[in-house]
């Protein structure tokens, strides 16, 4: 074990719970009030440390901020998806690499983890959806750590945003996540939750 890992962490306090998970909403409607560049540094940093299959950390993020940008993606937007796309400071096009692999040299150096997936299709897209998906989580747990709220979605022509904003690239998006200062004035009440013996069960 890590030296500097203790072995035991006390637990978050309630209003850390509360601002991660039992507080927070899914915003919609969005304060006029924008985002630092720092700031989205800082939390694609943080959002990097959860646990990926293999630390292959097959996620990639364009955040989208300017206006010209935003534009171009209005078009592939779902119509439910336009306003409250528009009118977030930041839209988050959550990516993941279905060349992740060449990164496992420098990402997981201790084994020939590369060679589990070169030439493997449904080890590649299977590892790429999976955990990246876990990482489109972590960034929205990020965000709310920092202080943002954020929106995540899908609605949206896929093949179309790759071509505008990822073309040349090996990524493929996924998911679009709306960053920013949620309208609390806004939300509508929060919607049931299922019980712990409906969704969950201990062995």
């Amino acid at each position: 074990m890590d030296a500097r890992v203790p072995a035991t962490r006390p637990a978050l306090d309630a209003p850390a719970l509360d601002v991660l998970f039992r507080e927070a909403r899914t915003f919609n409607d969005w304060l006029d009030k924008p985002v630092p560049a720092q700031l989205l540094r800082d939390l694609a940093n943080l959002a990097e440390f959860g646990p990926t299959a293999a630390n292959a950390l097959p996620a990639r993020f364009v955040f989208v901020t300017s206006q010209a940008a935003k534009e171009k993606l209005r078009p592939l937007l779902s119509p439910g998806n336009v306003d409250k796309t528009m009118s977030a400071p930041v839209t988050v096009i959550a990516a993941h690499d279905i060349e992740f692999y060449e990164q496992l040299p420098k990402t997981f150096p201790h084994a020939d983890a590369r060679s589990w997936f070169a030439g493997n299709d449904a080890a590649i897209e299977g590892t790429a959806k999976q955990s990246g998906a876990l990482q489109f989580a972590y960034l929205i747990l990020a965000a709310r750590a920092l202080g943002l709220d954020a929106g995540p979605m899908a609605g949206f022509d896929a093949a179309g945003v790759d071509k505008a904003f990822l073309d040349g690239t090996t990524w493929r998006s996924q998911l679009l996540i709306n960053l920013g200062y949620g309208d609390a004035a806004k939300l509508f009440p929060r919607s049931p939750r299922l019980s712990f013996d409906e969704f969950a069960r201990i062995v």
